[in-house]
């Protein structure tokens, strides 16, 4: 495969036999699945519940215990028979048990992951499942979706990919479709020409033609990788085995000079094996591997009420022992959030926005005092209202009580959040303030307008004497030297933006 970065639309195009306007016919694509297969990564092939129950028999100490068993029973110890297998049996259902409870929800987590996708085919859009894309396709990109497979970027309006999935990098990238020059391999981060799977729209719209699909992506490199890693054991059951040999050796060094020493003073040969032998079964710590699987079982469940899966029980003590952790910052010392904290307006004081992330659950605060509503500032007022109206994003919550999360740019989405801790929702403003055009964000404008019409109630108020109002945001320096006036709190004058006032505010 040619590095498609640096090809042009049209050679890309020729290179995957494919015609953008057009995108593949049926029997093309029937073709191409049975030569790439399925648009997915591989996964677990599924319980085999054979080998999880020899599983749990497997550690050097429930091994010990089941030797324990079985010579209690032959010197017909039938309570030690019976404590000790009970235990060994307890702690294998425990096991498998957890195992399982992952397993489904690990199947759970993967059924979910098979997102429709739009395409083009024959001329037509259609929508279609990812698995079923081959390189070739044509996929149809909006604010929202995720990459289905990695691909070349034949249309891209001001389209912004978050690429922190594979990066690492929590700023949105800004798309192109020229070709890149360069005799040097361009790091995944630097191909603005290209999407890959995995990552998500946040803003604008393009077209992306497929070229490598499942294993050939770039996650799927990531994902060949884990499944080349060897399983080692635990430190837990590194050390428990040390422990079930330790104790294997001293029992055994005991009996023989117990044996041997019964031998020795003339006690016969037969009631000395048996002495020897209760010896050995009473060496063995019959409730060890119960207790640590219990405590395991407790951790797991803790575990569990904090949203962290564990699939092997080991691997809850594996966690303790970690002694250093490297990881990127984003989405996990962070949650690739933003929070408004802070508002400056003409003639106020600084207004601080309490709460963080996404809940819409906040006070603004000036001075120490809580607005007990932002109507007691017209020009508060209509900032959070124009926070609500001048974007794309919109916030969604999961069920009736769960977490929210943003479609779309996460600095817009901290806009929307602030607005609503006030009471208003973008949705409620554009009953009376409907959007009837827009300037998209580009990267030379460093800035979004959107028009709307005032229709009436509390939008007059606030936007007086004019049918139509523009809102725009963007970057300070830009709307400072494009602003020429700033407005009093209760909007009643307008005050020139002199240049000093300008150098203020920057």
């Amino acid at each position: 495969m040619p590095d498609f970065y640096r090809l042009d639309v049209d050679q890309a195009s020729a290179e995957l036999g494919t015609q953008p306007k057009t995108g593949l016919d049926d029997a093309e694509v029937q073709k191409r699945q049975q030569q790439y297969g399925k648009n997915a990564l591989p996964t677990d092939s599924g319980t085999n519940w054979l080998q999880l129950i020899i599983g749990q028999f497997s550690d050097l100490m429930v091994i010990i215990l089941i030797i324990a068993a079985v010579i209690s029973g032959i010197l017909g110890e039938t309570t030690d028979l019976i404590v000790i297998l009970a235990i060994v049996i307890l702690n294998a259902i425990l096991g498998i048990y957890q195992e399982y409870r992952a397993e489904q929800a690990l199947a759970a987590l993967s059924a979910m992951q098979v997102p429709l996708v739009r395409v083009r085919r024959k001329s037509e859009v259609i929508e279609i499942s990812a698995e079923d894309l081959v390189p070739g396709d044509i996929v149809i990109l909006q604010e929202g979706d995720r990459i289905p497979a990695d691909g070349r970027l034949i249309q891209a309006i001001n389209l912004q990919i978050d690429e922190s999935a594979l990066t690492g990098e929590s700023v949105p990238v800004e798309k192109e479709i020229f070709p890149l020059s360069g005799s040097e391999a361009i790091a995944v981060g630097d191909r603005i020409n290209m999407a890959f799977m995995g990552t998500a729209v946040t803003f604008g719209r393009g077209e992306l033609l497929v070229t490598q699909t499942a294993l050939q992506t770039e996650l799927g490199n990531i994902a060949a990788m884990l499944l080349r890693v060897e399983e080692g054991i635990t430190p837990l059951q590194r050390r428990l085995n040390n422990l079930g040999q330790a104790l294997a050796i001293g029992a055994g060094v005991v009996v023989a000079v117990v044996f041997v020493t019964g031998i020795i003073r003339g006690i016969p040969f037969q009631e000395m094996f048996l002495t020897a032998i209760s010896l050995a079964v009473a060496a063995v710590p019959e409730g060890l591997p119960a207790l640590i699987t219990i405590s395991l079982s407790l951790g797991a469940a803790r575990m569990v009420r904090r949203h962290a899966l564990i699939r092997r029980l080991p691997a809850v003590e594996t966690l303790g022992s970690v002694t250093v952790i490297c990881s990127d910052k984003t989405g996990t010392l962070t949650k690739n959030e933003m929070t408004a904290t802070t508002i400056a307006l003409p003639g106020h004081d600084e207004i601080n926005i309490t709460g963080i992330g996404y809940r819409p659950e906040g006070k603004f605060r000036v001075n120490d005092r809580t607005l007990e509503s932002v109507g007691e500032s017209l020009s508060l007022a209509r900032f959070v209202q124009a926070a609500a109206l001048s974007t794309n994003a919109h916030l969604q919550q999961n069920g009736a009580i769960g977490s929210y999360h943003i479609l779309g740019d996460t600095t817009e989405g901290a806009l929307l959040v602030a607005a609503q801790k006030t009471g208003f929702t973008r949705a409620q403003l554009e009953q009376d303030l409907p959007r009837v055009g827009e300037l998209p964000f580009s990267s030379e404008r460093k800035a979004m307008t959107t028009i709307h019409h005032v229709m009436g109630g509390e939008a007059q108020k606030l936007f007086p004497n004019t049918p139509y109002i523009s809102l725009t945001k963007g970057a300070p320096d830009r709307l400072v030297e494009w602003a020429t006036h700033e407005s009093s709190p209760e909007l009643e004058t307008s005050i020139a933006l002199t240049d000093e006032r300008r150098s203020k505010w920057l």
